[in-house]
């Protein structure tokens, strides 16, 4: 497990594309039969990335969150952006098409990641937080979550957004999860930017074709920076930044959250105007 710690906007203005990079850019969660996690200090979430092919992987209990096992004093959200997959919760077993999004509640201890086809194999990305409270772990197929139709084709950023676990649908303590879609032609998969300085967020940017990039924008308002993205590669939000981005083609991302509440609509928008 990955340790990145806490880091404050007065930071930004100092920092180079390499160590921005390193503090908020997540690459290579996906590796055959391993699962690898980072833990970052901003709302002491956990980013897990699980890619069983040649058989099942387990939920390692990493020494760094002083646990008996991973769900002791946590809850988390799973999407699958790869093939169909399975995954066993305490002997239950559920089933993750592309898309789709598992709850994970509190108190879970055997979780086991299984790809229905190694030729295909699922890629399952977790984002945990603490949790306080247990709730029943619960699936929610692809496009089955509340689903919102935003933007608009003239300002390319037409895109649908599903939510999972949130405070109306899937419950949980603290973590909020869904998936958006860009349309065909539409690139922006924000605007405005806006930043949640009660949360920390965390976007996971798949089905983003091999040739193609996303420029992913960062920072304060008023002191942006941006970093250039690839496929199934996630960014750390914290909740003084500001996370928006375009990409050179359509794509999907997993957005989580996890902190004071589970408001989706508790943001604060900056227009393009005001940013610099």
């Amino acid at each position: 497990m990955e340790q990145r710690y806490a880091t404050s906007p007065e930071q930004i203005p100092g920092m180079d594309t390499a160590e921005l990079r390193h503090r908020y850019l997540v690459p290579g969660l996906f590796v055959d039969d391993e699962a690898n996690a980072v833990y970052t200090h901003h709302d002491r979430v956990v980013l897990l990335g699980a890619k069983p092919v040649t058989g099942p992987v387990a939920l390692p209990t990493f020494p760094e969150i002083r646990s008996e096992y991973f769900f002791e004093h946590r809850e988390g959200g799973i999407v699958n952006v790869g093939g169909t997959g399975t995954v066993a919760v305490d002997g239950t077993s559920y089933e993750l098409t592309h898309g789709s999004c598992l709850y994970v509640g509190r108190g879970a201890r055997d979780v086991t990641f299984t790809s229905a086809d190694a030729a295909s194999p699922a890629r399952f990305y977790l984002v945990s937080a603490p949790a306080h409270t247990a709730y029943p772990t619960t699936l929610v197929a692809a496009g089955q979550g509340n689903v919102r139709e935003l933007g608009d084709p003239l300002t390319s950023n037409r895109r649908t957004l599903n939510q999972y676990i949130h405070e109306n649908g899937v419950r949980s303590c603290q973590v909020v999860m869904g998936v958006t879609t860009l349309h065909p032609g539409s690139m922006w998969n924000t605007m405005p930017a806006h930043t949640h300085d009660r949360r920390t967020e965390a976007y996971l940017y798949f089905d983003v074709p091999e040739d193609a990039r996303i420029v992913h924008l960062l920072g304060r308002p008023d002191e942006t920076r941006h970093l250039v993205v690839g496929n199934e590669e996630a960014v750390i939000s914290p909740s003084w930044s500001v996370h928006s981005g375009v990409g050179t083609a359509s794509y999907s991302f997993v957005w989580a959250m996890a902190g004071e509440n589970q408001s989706f609509d508790d943001m604060d928008g900056f227009p393009i105007t005001d940013m610099r």
